[in-house]
């Protein structure tokens, strides 16, 4: 295909991150919010990636998705509420022991609202893992993917984590379809470096096609020996988990 940042041999995380960043923006891709760098970038064509997203099975099949709160996934979680399914998103850093906020589209009252960032936050009902339901379908933002599923993010390392958390509570196993929403820019043809903890995707989205990679097995819970000390005491869930 044409117009990808087709990136060949190894390359660390952090110099893909910094590649992909500055092609989308050179390449006018990159929308609002600006720069695109240090963050899970926005996209010209996310609407479309997201009515793509929800033409496929795995979507049609899901009552229950978490989703991150990044800018261009916004359409995929408006779809989501609009089409009736539950939406979790994690609390910011995970940084509240109920640390997922639940928006159901029965309660939702003005949908565009609740899916931003701030709303989610005003319209969300805050809940621990103990409350939140099996998840059929969990969509995450990245800075690259490969088409064997390897997904690079902004490299907090949040979006993994949430997934460690989830399985410790039965919440998601290996049968748990994992999606993301890019450009066309941002599949990328290199040998990215993964760990144990790092989530692969099933489904690649983008505003002209769907992917469906052979992606590696999903981490069985949380990889301790990841986890920093400082971590460990910032993340209450954690703490929990730990003991």
């Amino acid at each position: 295909y044409s117009g990808s940042a087709r990136l060949v041999s190894a390359m660390d995380k952090a110099t893909l991150r910094e590649t992909v960043w500055d092609d989308l923006e050179e390449s006018g891709v990159a929308r609002f919010p600006f720069p695109p760098h240090g963050r899970i970038p926005n996209f010209a064509g996310a609407d479309e990636a997201a009515d793509r997203l929800a033409g496929t099975d795995a979507w049609q099949r899901a009552g229950v998705i978490k989703a991150n709160p990044d800018a261009p996934q916004l359409p995929v979680r408006r779809a989501a509420l609009r089409a009736g399914k539950t939406v979790y998103m994690a609390v910011p850093r995970l940084r509240d022991e109920e640390c997922f906020l639940r928006l159901d589209p029965d309660e939702v009252e003005d949908v565009d609202h609740a899916t931003t960032v701030g709303g989610s936050a005003d319209a969300g009902v805050p809940v621990g893992p103990d409350d939140v339901e099996p998840v059929d379908l969990i969509v995450a933002g990245s800075v690259a993917v490969t088409a064997d599923g390897d997904r690079v993010g902004k490299g907090e390392g949040y979006s993994d984590l949430e997934f460690g958390v989830l399985r410790e509570f039965d919440l998601v196993d290996d049968a748990t379809t994992t999606a993301t929403t890019v450009h066309e820019r941002q599949v990328v043809d290199a040998d990215v470096p993964t760990a144990d903890h790092d989530v692969p995707v099933d489904l690649i989205v983008t505003p002209d096609r769907v992917v469906r990679s052979a992606s590696s097995p999903k981490p069985a819970g949380i990889d301790w020996d990841a986890i920093s000390a400082d971590r460990l005491e910032e993340i209450p869930i954690l703490g929990r988990l730990h003991t």
